[in-house]
């Protein structure tokens, strides 16, 4: 019984993950670079999509193994306890010259008060591993007048009770270890996905004891506290807890920007298979639309079948589920895209901060790594925001980060998204509750604590970019957390953020930046609590002569306290040569280049 012959095949399983790890980051950030670089045209194009499969198919060795490894090391901890006890009841055994043979039993001499001038006789005994039979074997060795026979039942019972121990620790990680195999091809499927995401259950269920053995992570630890227990792991340690807690790893506030992007990319492709594959049975499904009804021809008397549509009422609920799930795997390929378009620049690498399929999607994208920059720009976004449209606020963070990184060459600038909340999705219902904000609060407050905590070098300059019902999530979260390290705030299209007046964000005033465009719809938005609307939407600006929005103070007003800055007017195409109102003009013309100056401590 050789545990450590175990761990050192973790090992060996834990270096083969990360080895295949740094093949899938070479293939990201230096061989496709190198091949976009250099090759256009249709072979240069497949030759990518093979290149992103290889590197799928190194991600997907990259979690088994790290699986296999946390799984080896659970087997080991479960022997290492039996041998533990095993190596005692040996030692003890043979300390009293008891001979220990090699099926377990032990032979004892002979010993106690001699009896008709003789000593009783020694013997041998085997261990009872049964309850009832140890108990029944116990009892007589207490009868036998060699106290010997006692003790050394004592011993082999005690071996017996290791070796079963062995026995069950085996049962229960021979099946385990089975089922982390891959599929006898070349190809990564999302069904291979869906196994590693079965598979990490079970070697999570299983490993809980082993786990158990670590230092837990704090419960509802703060970012310092995270990062402490972070740093007091070994690196297998660390690799263990990313492979069988990707998820909660992805979430941890406080840890390193590699270590997150690292457990929510095996999240990101778990549930993108996930996904896939609920969409391909949903697909199988598709109830008809149209039905062959028999009719007679008046003229020929014939019998003709007919094609007629048939009411689409359960095709467009169908429907309507289709694009849901379909929308999902849309927002989680332009995830994906972040990795497999990246251009080799550092200051430009994309980092998956956060990442969950639940509700309406959770994603936390960083431009740029927030450990190592001079500036960090976290933008909220606001009503409408999910994971299915997740591809254009990450687009926004990439063109703040651009226009910062050109505004100041000489500093480096992250530029983070943050939809780590569940966002109101309509305008005119949704946005008007503040129980959105109020949920996110907390959530918002540890992400920017654990970026500030995770950061290289002391305090990066902090900016906190609010748009539309995303400033209302920014203002009371620092509204209500005096310590937030933040710098600036910049708020865009507010409909109000929780307090009255800038001196109340817990930052200078002069630090708190507004703009909201002449034509931004949000000036439609309903009037505040209590106050009657007027019968025309358009007028609805016209009601707000206090400066109230719907909530607090327009932050854009002169009674807000803040500072405010120019933007372009605002407007969509509309029909007949018309005009719509726009609310997401920001991350263009001027109102970019401000927003940059901002960012990188410059006053626009």
């Amino acid at each position: 019984m050789k545990p450590s012959e175990f761990s050192d095949s973790a090992d060996g399983y834990r270096s083969t993950s990360a080895m295949a790890s740094a093949a899938k980051d070479r293939i990201e950030r230096q061989i496709s670079v190198a091949m976009r670089n250099a090759n256009q045209g249709e072979a240069a194009d497949a030759a990518l999509k093979q290149l992103q499969e290889l590197a799928q198919n190194f991600h997907y060795t990259q979690a088994e193994c790290g699986l296999v490894g946390t799984a080896l090391d659970g087997f080991a901890y479960d022997l290492e306890a039996a041998k533990k006890k095993l190596d005692a009841a040996v030692e003890n055994a043979q300390a009293e010259k008891f001979t220990v043979h090699p099926d377990g039993s032990i032979s004892y001499p002979a010993g106690g008060d001699e009896v008709d001038g003789k000593l009783p006789e020694g013997g041998t005994v085997t261990g009872l591993g049964d309850a009832t039979a140890s108990a029944v074997g116990r009892q007589a060795a207490n009868f036998d007048p060699n106290p010997h026979h006692r003790r050394a039942q004592e011993y082999a019972d005690q071996i017996a009770d290791a070796l079963k121990e062995a026995t069950e620790a085996d049962e229960k990680w021979a099946p385990k270890l089975r089922a982390l195999k891959a599929d006898d091809d070349l190809t990564v499927s999302d069904r291979d996905w869906v196994d590693v995401k079965k598979d990490t259950g079970g070697v999570l269920k299983a490993s809980e004891d082993y786990l158990d053995s670590l230092k837990e992570p704090p419960k509802h630890g703060t970012p310092k506290e995270n990062a402490a227990w972070w740093k007091s792991l070994t690196d297998d340690q660390r690799a263990d807890y990313i492979s069988v807690h990707p998820d909660s790893i992805g979430w941890m506030d406080g840890l390193p920007a590699a270590v997150r992007d690292e457990a929510n990319r095996t999240v990101l492709a778990e549930a993108h298979g996930a996904a896939q594959v609920e969409l391909d049975a949903w697909m199988a499904k598709e109830p008809d639309r149209y039905t062959i009804v028999h009719q007679i021809n008046p003229n020929t008397g014939e019998t003709v079948d007919v094609k007629e549509r048939l009411p689409e009422t359960e095709w467009k609920k169908w429907d309507a589920k289709r694009q849901e799930i379909q929308g999902r795997i849309d927002g989680m390929d332009s995830i994906q895209s972040r990795y497999e378009n990246y251009t080799g620049d550092e200051a430009t690498q994309p980092y998956l901060l956060g990442f969950d399929n639940k509700k309406l999607g959770h994603v936390v994208m960083a431009i740029g790594n927030p450990d190592t920059a001079d500036n960090v720009a976290t933008y909220v976004p606001g009503t409408g925001s999910n994971l299915s449209g997740i591809d254009g606020d990450v687009r926004r963070a990439e063109q703040l980060q651009g226009r910062a990184e050109r505004t100041d060459p000489t500093h480096s600038t992250a530029s983070i998204l943050w939809l780590g909340y569940d966002a109101p999705q309509s305008l005119m219902g949704d946005a008007t509750d503040a129980k959105w904000a109020d949920n996110a609060r907390e959530p918002l407050s540890n992400f920017l604590t654990g970026i500030d905590t995770a950061h290289q070098g002391g305090h990066a300059n902090s900016t906190l970019l609010g748009h539309s019902y995303g400033t209302l999530v920014a203002g009371e979260t620092m509204r209500d957390h005096p310590n937030l390290p933040v710098d600036n705030a910049i708020l865009v299209g507010s409909p109000g953020v929780g307090v009255s007046h800038a001196g109340n964000l817990n930052i200078p005033a002069d630090h708190v930046w507004a703009a909201t465009a002449k034509n931004d719809l949000v000036n439609m938005a309903p009037p505040p609590a209590g106050q009657a609307a007027p019968l025309n939407p358009k007028a609805y600006w016209r009601l707000f002569n206090d400066h109230s929005v719907m909530y607090g103070n327009d932050p854009t007003s002169n009674e807000f306290g803040g500072q405010t800055f120019k933007v372009g007017d605002g407007h969509l195409p509309g029909w007949h040569g018309k005009l719509l109102p726009a609310h997401s003009q920001y991350w263009e013309g001027e109102s970019l280049d401000h927003m940059a100056e901002i960012v990188t401590g410059g006053t626009p």
